[in-house]
């Protein structure tokens, strides 16, 4: 007798009411709802056991799989593959006591799984040393329920956890990982790869309990060339090398896929393992400033480019730049160099050099509207069509934000250009028939697929003459 007939057999006798068929209809439902690929007829009459109060009281063994795991499960066994894991944190117990927690994300050849390791066991000897892809064996740990009704294995006084050196047919991290373009909205658990594109940016904010939060921003292009946004909640620029070139390759284990302001968007957390191509020593950059704007807080953002017409966004917050003009050629020794953005402050080294001819002006960069594509960056030179209009509007979270917008075009087409906050009050000046010229822009995708650019915080607007 295999053993989820002994498992229907045994809710049969504890069920009287119940008929075979009833429950066979019933493990129909619970495949159909969770999904046939996660969720074996074993587990799901688990599962159907606790719906009516029911324990079977049936340990799962070491060769069943993740999917298997329900809610109650108790002194389980199993073999898997690391895919992250967070630093211990401790925390206060009502009774003002401390204790440890650890979380982990493990995976098999069909699933992966949440693991909390709890009070001793988050720190256990040689726990540091685990990395990503290594095998681990889980003994009897118990499984709980998380705050959206998946299992969640833990690991306890009575459990442990050892990493093994077995043979294994469950895969490695190289295996699972997936290029940006090959990822889909509702996936989790996720190791993903891709390339840099454009900057990366730290985000300080306070969250919706009044605490402070922090997060990590990028863009990672795939293969087919098109770039996804990236927010990695609880993560800092201490984490990332201080030299990350342009189109350096990035995996980050243990992330999903959601829906943002902007599209499908990664979102990953504090468990989030970043594995990005760099190195500690940032190098020098030689590049033509090309505009220079001030933000709110008095730092200049200078929009830069070197002789291979690559952008830089270059954030001053040594006041290092301020006896240089547009137009000057200039030699960095940043702090920080991640893809396109530049960090300079009191560590940093800047010089004038002389002219270069190799190293492009303005009027060699800017782009005709009609050559604009998606995610790309621009200086454009066109003429006001119609009077900028600004709005305010409402975000999700009830704040409200200025958005600016005017219609411009040039000898090749027409285009919307918009501000968010700050930068809507550059638009606002603006005026019908004037021509204008723009620098630092990015271009996003619109309503209806049409292309429209946004003023950054690196974007200048002087008017022609």
């Amino acid at each position: 007798m295999s053993e989820s007939e002994n498992l229907l057999n045994k809710l049969l006798e504890q069920k009287p009411e119940l008929t075979r068929s009833d429950i066979e209809e019933m493990i129909k439902q619970k495949k159909e709802k969770i999904g046939a690929g996660y969720l074996t007829d074993q587990g799901a009459i688990f599962l159907i056991a606790s719906d009516f109060g029911i324990s079977l009281s049936e340990p799962l063994k070491v060769e069943m799989g993740l999917k298997d795991l329900y809610a109650g499960a108790k002194e389980i066994s199993l073999e898997t593959r690391v895919l992250n894991m967070s630093p211990a944190k401790q925390f206060s117990r009502k009774d003002g006591s401390p204790f440890y927690l650890r979380t982990m994300t493990v995976y098999d050849n069909n699933s992966t799984a949440s693991v909390k390791l709890w009070d001793e066991k988050a720190n256990l000897p040689g726990i540091e040393n685990i990395k990503p892809g290594d095998l681990i064996k889980i003994i009897k740990a118990y499984v709980k329920s998380d705050l959206n009704g998946e299992p969640t294995i833990n690991i306890g006084s009575g459990s442990n956890l050892e990493p093994i050196s077995n043979e294994s047919d469950i895969p490695n991290i190289d295996n699972i990982t997936k290029d940006v373009s090959e990822i889909k909205e509702g996936q989790k658990d996720l190791a993903v790869s891709g390339m840099i594109d454009g900057m990366i940016s730290g985000m300080e904010f306070t969250n919706s309990r009044g605490q402070p939060g922090k997060a990590l921003r990028m863009r990672l292009k795939g293969k087919d060339g098109n770039a996804m946004r990236v927010v990695l909640w609880g993560k800092d620029e201490s984490e990332i090398p201080n030299m990350i070139s342009q189109d350096a390759k990035v995996r980050l284990l243990g992330v999903k896929v959601r829906t943002g302001n902007q599209g499908i968007e990664i979102h990953g957390n504090e468990s989030t393992i970043i594995d990005i191509e760099g190195g500690k020593e940032a190098e020098p950059v030689i590049a033509r400033i090309i505009s220079i704007a001030t933000n709110e807080t008095g730092n200049k953002m200078i929009l830069g480019v070197d002789k291979d017409k690559k952008l830089f966004n270059i954030s001053d917050f040594s006041n290092s730049t301020s006896v240089f003009n547009e137009g000057d050629i200039i030699e960095l020794m940043p702090s920080k160099v991640y893809g396109s953005s530049v960090t300079l402050d009191d560590n940093s080294f800047v010089r004038k050099l002389e002219e270069d001819e190799k190293i492009p002006n303005l009027s060699k960069l800017r782009t005709k509207i009609d050559d604009v594509k998606v995610d790309g960056n621009y200086c454009i030179e066109a003429i006001v069509l119609k009077v900028p209009e600004r709005r305010e509007v409402q975000t999700k979270s009830g704040e409200s934000i200025a958005l600016a917008e005017m219609f411009v075009e040039d000898d090749t087409g027409q285009i919307w250009v918009k501000g968010w906050r700050n930068q809507s009050r550059l638009i606002e000046k603006c005026e019908l028939g004037e021509i204008i010229s723009i620098t630092g822009l990015n271009a996003r995708a619109g309503l209806e697929g049409r292309i429209e650019l946004f003023l950054t915080a690196f974007s200048k607007i002087t008017k022609k003459n």
